[in-house]
């Protein structure tokens, strides 16, 4: 008989979520109300929104390639614990050893 493993769940709640999504866009619009009021020129709150644009989308890339990475050593683990579970199904600790 063997036993199934059940994928690996989400220890991410809703509160934590919401709780994560709404910082990120408290700070996020904070940081553009701040380049907004600064007493700059044009030119240089172009700049300074560039680089929050180029700052936070390499945030969301950053995260995508952990929780990717992440994913994949879950996968692998996965499956070696199946060929583990395969082999130790097959296994007969009675069966006279052959030569």
């Amino acid at each position: 008989m063997t036993k199934t493993v059940s994928p690996a769940s989400s220890p991410t709640t809703v509160a934590f979520f919401a709780q994560a999504a709404l910082s990120f866009g408290l700070a996020l619009f904070a940081l553009v109300a701040g380049i907004a009021f600064l007493p700059v020129n044009g030119w240089i709150r172009a700049f300074l929104a560039l680089g929050v644009l180029f700052v936070t989308t390499s945030a969301f890339t950053l995260a995508k390639c952990v929780r990717d990475r992440q994913e994949d050593s879950s996968i692998l683990t996965r499956v070696d614990q199946a060929r583990l579970d395969k082999l130790l199904a097959e296994h007969d600790p009675y069966k006279a050893p052959t030569l």
